[in-house]
């Protein structure tokens, strides 16, 4: 994690948050310096920012929209202040409509960003500043120091290179906290062709399996916010097991992007959030599933079923059946 203290300062009116990155300085700048690069983490997972106007320039605007898994949605605008690549970058950040009309009533603040080389690569130090006591008070009281440790765990894989990343590691977990954990999977080939995978029937049932043995007898996907989806799989020959299923809604699609849905398990009430977000560079797909669980012993029952393992297994299946075909090698 990059971030290693974010405090705050009543008397002086300041957050301060200090963050190591295993990259060089003219690296960090580069993610900080691009909305395509940027918009990958400065929301926090489950609301990733989409930046709509930028301008670096000195007295030019930024804005973006941070778009929540249920529809939710929150938009701010930058003012850049003072801009000295590659070590210095001040904005002056306001709530905003979507066209980047500031809002009234809502603090603001003004971000001094100072990226600093290091032995193990770059020390960035964020400060921000409040007009008031109350201004600060409602920033925390909003989440914004846990809001922004979740958004900077997300840098590592902009710094790096993709596949350097993430190849070879097969499907990873990470525990955000008590009601949400994280999946990603590295997949070689479009994200085209990965998003249909996701989303069509007829490819689904060539590879979301899990372990060998099972077959997917019933597979209705949603095509429509709104609409319902239905999976139901069961053992084949003489594997052990009982026929179970999974089904929801569809609470956003924004294609090959990102897909929000609910989940059940056929004929129970517990219901997660899975937000699925697929991005590609250089020919490989980063897959990552934000998954939200009512409570932590919800979480912890359902990962104690091998969820993680059956979830190597199908992107393995993916890979050999639907993407190598395609040119892309495993």
């Amino acid at each position: 994690m990059p971030v290693t203290d974010v405090s705050t300062d009543a008397e002086n009116l300041t957050m301060t948050v200090i963050a190591d990155f295993a990259a060089p300085v003219e690296r960090v700048w580069a993610a900080y310096s691009d909305p395509r690069q940027l918009e990958r983490f400065w929301g926090p997972p489950g609301w990733p920012a989409t930046f709509t106007s930028w301008d670096q320039s000195i007295g030019g605007h930024a804005t973006y929209t941070m778009h929540g898994p249920r529809g939710e949605k929150s938009s701010g605008r930058w003012e850049f202040l003072a801009i000295d690549a590659p070590t210095r970058l001040e904005v002056l950040d306001a709530f905003a409509d979507e066209e980047g009309n500031l809002l009234e009533n809502f603090p603001s603040m003004r971000m001094e960003f100072d990226f600093e080389s290091t032995p193990e690569g770059t020390r960035m130090v964020n400060v921000s500043h409040f007009a008031s006591a109350e201004a600060l008070e409602q920033i925390v009281a909003m989440g914004a120091i846990e809001g922004t440790r979740m958004a900077m765990e997300q840098i590592d894989a902009v710094l790096q290179d993709l596949r350097e990343f993430a190849e070879g590691k097969g499907t990873r977990l990470e525990l955000i906290d008590d009601t949400h954990v994280r999946i990603t999977r590295l997949v070689n080939g479009p994200r085209e062709l990965v998003w249909r995978a996701h989303h069509e029937p007829e490819l689904i049932r060539q590879w979301m399996l899990g372990p060998d043995g099972w077959e997917m007898t019933e597979c209705v996907a949603a095509t429509e916010v709104g609409q319902s989806y239905r999976n139901t799989w069961a053992p084949v020959g003489d594997t052990p097991g009982e026929a179970f299923g999974f089904e929801g809604e569809a609470l956003m699609l924004e294609p090959p992007r990102r897909s929000v849905s609910t989940e059940r398990m056929q004929g129970q009430p517990v219901e997660t959030l899975n937000d699925l977000n697929l991005y590609e560079e250089d020919g490989a797909t980063l897959v990552t599933v934000l998954i939200e669980y009512p409570d932590k012993d919800t979480r912890d029952m359902i990962l104690a079923t091998g969820m993680v393992d059956g979830m190597e297994a199908s992107f393995a299946r993916l890979q050999r059946t639907i993407l190598d075909p395609a040119g892309a090698e495993g």
